[in-house]
């Protein structure tokens, strides 16, 4: 009986150690790692209402085409305009402008926006922090001058703050200033818009202004209430979401 008795505290003792040095297995497989679920977010939304106002005299602007992107410029003075920036500054239409490779986001006006007139044009973008806006518009009683902002920075522009400020107006250097009424797609004269051919300097540069028939060119389509000096638009860019 004592020899039993022995062989069975032995035994009892030798479990006991095995368990305590983590020889069980079952306790093993109750410690394995267990991977959380992926935490997933909300897509965010920036949204921008860019208003603009027509400070001219007597020059409607073409539907004005507005622009998120993150790369590049729309035009730079002193280099040759795009095939997009000179079909909008010769015929006032936008539609290739918003559909250049740099654009992320767009918004366009509903149509021609008149002197003293205003329009508030909404863009927004999912999950993308653009840094640049730009904006653009011919004055369409002109061959081939636009006004416009040209990437405006907005990454340091919280919800609820804006950025006002005024734009001049720029001279594509694709088309002859001849104001003629065959070369003004606006209402003064109603002649054609884009025309492939350049016939200027090819470069962009500030807009000297027009002449007009009323300063002594007689063949000039426009009158002394066409003439515009800078500035041309009033801008105000407020971050609404």
């Amino acid at each position: 009986m004592n020899t039993n008795l022995n062989r069975l505290l032995v035994s009892l003792s030798a479990a006991a150690l095995l368990t305590a040095c983590g020889g069980d297995s079952s306790n093993d497989a109750m410690t394995t790692d267990v991977t959380p679920d992926p935490v997933t977010t909300a897509p965010m939304t920036i949204s921008y209402d860019v208003s603009v106002t027509n400070l001219t005299y007597a020059q409607p602007l073409s539907p004005i085409a507005v622009v998120l992107h993150n790369e590049g410029n729309l035009w730079q003075v002193g280099e040759s305009a795009s095939v997009e920036l000179e079909n909008l500054a010769e015929s006032g239409a936008n539609d290739m402008i918003l559909g250049l490779d740099v654009v992320l986001a767009s918004g366009s006006g509903g149509g021609v926006l008149m002197p003293g007139m205003s329009e508030t044009v909404m863009v927004s973008i999912v999950d993308v922090v653009p840094t640049s806006l730009s904006l653009l518009s011919m004055l369409v009683n002109t061959n081939d001058a636009f006004t416009g902002l040209n990437a405006m920075p907005l990454e340091n522009l919280d919800v609820g703050e804006s950025i006002s400020l005024v734009t001049g107006s720029y001279d594509s250097g694709t088309e002859g200033n001849s104001e003629s009424m065959a070369t003004i797609p606006g209402p003064a004269a109603g002649g054609e818009g884009f025309n492939s051919a350049r016939d200027d300097v090819d470069f962009v540069a500030m807009h000297p202004g027009v002449v007009t028939s009323d300063d002594g060119l007689a063949s000039s389509a426009l009158t002394f209430e066409h003439r515009f000096d800078n500035p041309t638009i009033r801008v105000t860019i407020t971050r609404t979401e």
